[in-house]
């Protein structure tokens, strides 16, 4: 491992090469926040990636490439005689210390837990100067569906707003079930081509409220929900390739094959641990 003054040098090389890419590249020197934007999210997935896999060195990488777009937006902001990187490092060090009595504040050194820090977050939170003036203000219209809805509930339970005991979620999903079947039962419209439709519109919000209770249970049973669908959505790709691949060998298309003969590939998928 790197010593702190290595690392300091490191992070100043980084800002030197920011330096001269912005007045010597043609490409860096005309990008802007919104430009580059969208490439950040693009490697926020790849880190993200990265870290399910458990591939350390591709971390590492993608650590790399997100810290280099963060000092892209603080150098243009510099440029606009906005902001720089001192001010964003600053800000966070303040706010980390505000969020953080226990460890910076007159609190310091008293015994707490992690599941007490996480319970009051968003209490100490909403005393911080300058931040959002409700809970769910920080949470992003454009974050994918999926999390925004944990963003959510663990915003909810850093209120206090949560199950007192996690087995009592399940009542909640299976009321959320009974909704939906209901909603179909009395939408016999809901399987025609028609759109916009009412009967189309409360069933889309049953299947919404069921799906935030699914998730609202892994949160409080320690399931990484996002990590979990993710490989589940590998396993089903694994599986249906080797269905694919079986019909292709046998001089056929997806399309000649009948559901039945799917199946009983998609099982011995299944059987080989796909």
């Amino acid at each position: 491992m790197h010593t702190r003054d290595e690392k300091i040098q490191a992070f100043g090389r980084l800002l030197d090469i920011m330096d001269a890419l912005r007045e010597r590249c043609p490409w860096n020197g005309e990008q802007t926040m919104e430009s580059i934007r969208r490439l950040t999210e693009e490697e926020v997935y790849e880190l993200s990636d990265a870290i399910l896999k458990g591939e350390s060195s591709a971390v590492s990488k993608e650590i790399g490439d997100l810290l280099y777009h963060m000092v892209f937006y603080a150098r243009i902001g510099q440029e606009q005689g906005e902001f720089d990187i001192a001010d964003c490092i600053d800000k966070v060090c303040e706010k980390m210390i505000f969020r953080h009595p226990h460890v910076f504040g007159p609190d310091a050194g008293r015994q707490t837990s992690a599941k007490e820090i996480a319970d009051t977050w968003e209490l100490v939170k909403a005393r911080e100067k300058g931040g959002n003036k409700t809970v769910m203000e920080g949470i992003p219209d454009a974050m994918p569906a999926l999390l925004k809805a944990l963003a959510m509930q663990e915003k909810a339970r850093g209120c206090g707003f949560d199950w007192e005991k996690k087995e009592d979620v399940w009542d909640k999903v299976s009321e959320e079930f009974r909704e939906v079947r209901d909603a179909i039962a009395a939408s016999p419209v809901i399987l025609s081509e028609a759109k916009n439709l009412p009967d189309r519109d409360h069933v889309s919000e049953e299947f919404g409220d069921l799906l935030f209770a699914v998730l609202n249970a892994a949160r409080l049973y320690g399931v990484d929900a996002e990590a979990a669908l993710s490989a589940t959505c590998s396993k089903f790709r694994r599986r249906f390739n080797y269905v694919e691949a079986r019909i292709r060998s046998q001089g056929r298309t997806l399309a000649d094959a009948t559901l039945a003969d799917m199946d009983a590939l998609w099982d011995e998928a299944k059987a080989l641990g796909l």
